[in-house]
């Protein structure tokens, strides 16, 4: 859920920003003006390089292309999901509470992130032909369409309502969690599971669960794109792109795995 990772990458992004040394132009002028040899060791050290839209986009195409590596592997071999879910739910939380962005920590999050997501797609293919497809599909058209909201349409969120979807995500985060473990402890398939009758019809509690999600999700995609464009905009360092790209993956996942499991109540 990655809009408190988020928000937080670039607040320290900025922070950090303001704390790094930056040349004034006479500074400049006398550095330029120096012999070559003691320019290395001249003045004072100019700021990190900023980040760009261009690292966010190439940190977030190597994570996604480590995710369908491991994605293989977990489709391969099932038996992997459920120790790497742990794994990948254990890294996650490390990267949303550290200070600093560790390159080695997110790329390890998206190959055992991959490899659960291999698992559970393989698990849901065998039951439901061409599901996969369907879910991939739909997920790349929920990001085209929130995309072309935020960049064309202007689409963009207040104070308030950044604070009330931090709390509705955070809010289902822990829902999320309780109900796994409940699941998994009691063997039923949780408040999911549930059978409820509404316009004479009976159906699963999953389905408004999962179209509540779904909506969600989607709309954390303008979150994303939203604090990214304020990263680039304050000149966060670069190192920051890749906790960017990490908020961003977390979130299409999230959406992935909504969507899949919402598109399988209908194919039941």
């Amino acid at each position: 859920m990655s809009n408190p990772m988020m928000n937080r990458a670039i607040n320290q992004g900025a922070q950090a920003g303001r704390n790094q040394p930056v040349m004034s132009d006479q500074e400049l002028n006398n550095l330029f003006n120096q012999p070559a040899a003691e320019n290395r060791n001249a003045g004072p050290q100019v700021a990190d390089r900023a980040m760009t839209y261009d690292d966010v986009m190439m940190k977030t195409g190597v994570l996604f292309a480590i995710l369908l590596a491991g994605a293989v592997v977990g489709w391969l071999v099932p038996i992997l999901a459920l120790p790497a879910a742990l794994i990948a739910f254990v890294l996650g939380l490390v990267n949303a509470f550290k200070k600093e962005p560790s390159k080695a920590l997110i790329i390890g999050y998206a190959a055992f992130e991959g490899v659960f997501l291999g698992g559970i797609s393989g698990m849901f293919e065998a039951a439901f032909p061409g599901i996969v497809v369907q879910a991939v599909l739909a997920t790349l058209s929920v990001f085209g369409v929130m995309l072309a909201l935020f960049k064309f349409k202007g689409v963009r969120y207040g104070s308030k309502m950044m604070k009330f979807m931090v709390i509705a995500v955070g809010g289902y985060a822990i829902f999320s969690i309780i109900n796994f473990f409940f699941a998994m402890f009691t063997g039923s398939g949780g408040a999911r599971s549930v059978e409820i009758s509404l316009f004479g019809m009976t159906f699963p509690l999953g389905v408004i669960i999962g179209i509540v999600a779904t909506v969600l999700a989607a709309m954390t995609l303008i979150m994303d794109f939203q604090m990214i464009e304020e990263g680039v905009k304050q000149k966060i360092p670069e190192k920051y792109s890749w906790m960017c790209a990490f908020s961003l993956m977390v979130t299409l996942v999230w959406l992935y795995i909504e969507i899949l499991r919402l598109i399988s109540y209908f194919r039941d």
